[in-house]
């Protein structure tokens, strides 16, 4: 299969390098060009322009977030204008609603395909080939498109004949991660204040009651302060928190706590924590009851 990949951050080259390895014809474009230099090693095509890389029958979209997919998928010489009739749109970028059903009204009126597939996964389960994907569309294009899903991940889900419907489950599990990341570091910070070992207390609950990925990922980097460098930039966090709350308000859904991690974000903001991983939002609760100073970039440990 002819594919095109767009968007080689550190989701997207993993990705990319797994297609190269399950044999795919891939032809990358990334606006950094130096990006698909190691791809083209492999055996990668490098696309000069965007029009050349959306001259495939599959062309798979793997970036930041609305206003990088509107870029490529609008503009004069973009995927829209340029993706042949009947070809495939796989938009894996986590966006908004709004403009996954932007995107899906614009391919049908031009003759193409669009189907959505958010993922679950960190850049380690991207290189491992086993992310969770979330696929929404024509159920016949999913069909055509699983033999490039069953190279990038380890499960599938179907969302739907609505492509939207992915993107809204994609955030609304952001949502729950990140609840999760508050609450763990709230829990933390409690038994720490007392002057209990976070790394003893993190292993009794992902030994008992709460043995799973979350807990063990995101509990150990709170118990380490370990927030740095990023795997998920925590502006990437607070933007899926934004578009869930602006999916809730259009559907007239009260996400209180969704409005609490809104502003947990822009705390960390001001601290200077914008490079850090959006799991540092975890280690609020520590510096609010006076453990840490503070969770800016210059004060926080790198991650291992």
């Amino acid at each position: 299969m002819k594919i095109g990949f767009i968007g080689l951050g550190h989701m997207g080259s993993p990705m990319a390098k797994n297609l190269l390895k399950a044999g795919q014809d891939v032809t990358v474009f990334n606006r950094t060009p130096d990006k698909s230099r190691h791809l083209v090693a492999l055996g990668a095509h490098a696309a000069a322009a965007l029009c050349e890389v959306c001259q495939r029958e599959v062309v798979i979209t793997m970036l930041t977030d609305d206003v990088a997919v509107s870029d490529i998928a609008f503009s004069n010489a973009g995927l829209i204008a340029s993706l042949p009739e009947k070809a495939i749109h796989v938009s894996m970028s986590s966006i908004s609603v709004e403009l996954s059903k932007r995107l899906a009204k614009a391919h049908a009126l031009a003759g193409q395909r669009y189907i959505a597939a958010p993922v679950f996964g960190r850049p380690d389960m991207a290189a491992a080939a086993k992310l969770f994907i979330i696929a929404a569309g024509d159920p016949a294009t999913i069909d055509d498109c699983m033999p490039l899903f069953e190279s990038l991940g380890q499960k599938t889900s179907r969302m739907g004949a609505e492509p939207a419907g992915a993107n809204l489950v994609k955030l609304s599990g952001n949502f729950l991660a990140a609840a999760i990341i508050e609450a763990l570091g709230e829990a933390i910070a409690l038994v720490g204040k007392a002057g209990i070992e976070p790394h003893l207390y993190v292993d009794l609950l992902t030994s008992t009651a709460f043995n799973a990925p979350a807990f063990r990922l995101y509990g150990s980097l709170i118990a380490e302060g370990s927030f740095a460098p990023a795997s998920f930039a925590a502006p990437l966090g607070y933007k899926d928190i934004r578009l869930a709350l602006a999916a809730a308000e259009q559907l007239h859904v009260p996400m209180p706590l969704a409005s609490l991690l809104h502003d947990r974000f822009l705390q960390l903001f001001a601290q200077g924590g914008d490079q850090l991983d959006w799991s540092a939002i975890g280690g609020l609760a520590a510096h609010d009851a006076g453990q840490r100073p503070d969770t800016s970039a210059s004060s926080t440990r790198s991650a291992a």
